[in-house]
Formats: C-alpha cells, sequence, structure tokens
C-alpha cells in the first residue's frame, strides 16, 4: 500500500492528490516540499494511518493517508493428523 499526500484545496483537507510514495519518509519530504508545513500529528487508527499536516497557526493545510492491508488471514486445507 501507498502513501498518499493530499493538499488542502480550499474546501477540503484531503482535496488535491499531490503524490504517493512507498515510504513514510519519502511522503514527508514531498509534503515539506510542496505544502510547506509546520507541524504534524500521527493519527493510528484501525485500518490507516493518517498524518495530519497544519500551517504556522495550527490551520489544516494537508494530510497523509496510508491504508493498510485488509486482507484476511489464509486458512491450509489439508488432513488432519490424528
Amino acid at each position: 500500500m501507498n502513501w498518499k499526500v493530499y493538499k488542502h484545496n480550499g474546501r477540503y483537507i484531503q482535496g488535491d492528490l499531490v503524490s504517493t510514495h512507498k515510504t513514510e519518509t519519502a511522503a514527508l519530504k514531498r509534503a515539506k516540499k510542496e505544502i510547506d508545513f509546520k507541524f504534524s500529528e500521527r493519527e493510528k487508527k484501525k485500518n490507516e494511518i493518517l498524518i495530519w499536516l497544519d500551517g504556522e497557526n495550527h490551520m489544516p493545510v494537508g494530510v497523509i493517508v496510508h491504508e493498510l492491508k485488509k486482507g484476511t488471514k489464509r486458512i491450509r486445507q489439508g488432513k488432519k493428523k490424528e
């Protein structure tokens, strides 16, 4: 799963997609270059990781989103050993 960098478009914080990256550090570097944020806060939920990006006055300017894998565990089928 990729890290997606979104920029506030005046209406939504997760407005315009800026870029996608394979690592968190690459996404943060690109966000620093494109969005110019001052503060960041990492939030981990059940199925995703969000990094909120805020400006000087703690106004939201963007977000980095990483969706965690949604797969189920694989069950092996076969003969039971007795």
